[in-house]
């Protein structure tokens, strides 16, 4: 569960640059609407399902401009907001200047492994603001428990198809790729 981080402005907030100078000791952290969130750590089942979409996901992206990422880099979601997605697609990534280095640009589609510590923010909080990103076509949220997957796709400017996937596959037009269920699961 994400509990908040003290600092020292006036109004309580941090801005995107005095958040991506911060060391935190090598432990995890968003920035929501200027305030900072510890984040605690993921069981081996959430790990598990990462490595499985990176592992999945980075022989089909060879050759296409694309890559997966794991949660080191950064998305900003807002004018003081940063999130760090399980598994984001990157197509042609570009590093920001200076110290924005974990920044490099909007994910193609980003994935985030659900637990029931951080359901409700990813769903709630996290898939508006990605849907606000305009490169942002898929959005894959994970569901290890139930061995389910929300898929939401961009359909136009401003439409989304929403839909739960319990076998088979997932398409993801955004990358020209299908993702099988069973390979997000596997176990070996």
């Amino acid at each position: 569960m994400a509990t908040p981080f003290a600092n020292d402005s006036a109004d309580g907030k941090v801005d995107i640059d005095a958040f991506l100078d911060m060391d935190f000791g090598g432990r995890k952290a968003e920035l929501d609407d200027g305030v900072i969130f510890m984040m605690a750590g993921g069981s081996m089942e959430h790990a598990g399902v990462a490595a499985n979409i990176i592992m999945t996901l980075g022989p089909k992206l060879r050759g296409t401009g694309c890559r997966p990422f794991g949660s080191d880099l950064a998305v900003q979601t807002g004018p003081r907001s940063i999130r760090y997605p399980d598994v984001s697609i990157f197509c042609r990534p570009h590093a920001d200047d200076g110290d924005r280095n974990k920044l490099i640009g909007q994910p193609r589609a980003v994935f985030e492994v659900l637990s029931p510590s951080t359901m409700l923010l990813d769903e709630r909080t996290k898939v508006p603001e990605y849907q606000a990103l305009a490169d942002v076509q898929d959005i894959v949220l994970i569901d290890p428990d139930t061995r389910r997957v929300r898929h939401i796709r961009r359909t136009g400017p401003h439409g989304w198809s929403d839909q739960w996937v319990e076998t088979g596959a997932i398409q993801l037009a955004s990358v020209g790729l299908d993702l099988l269920l069973d390979d997000l699961f596997a176990q070996d």
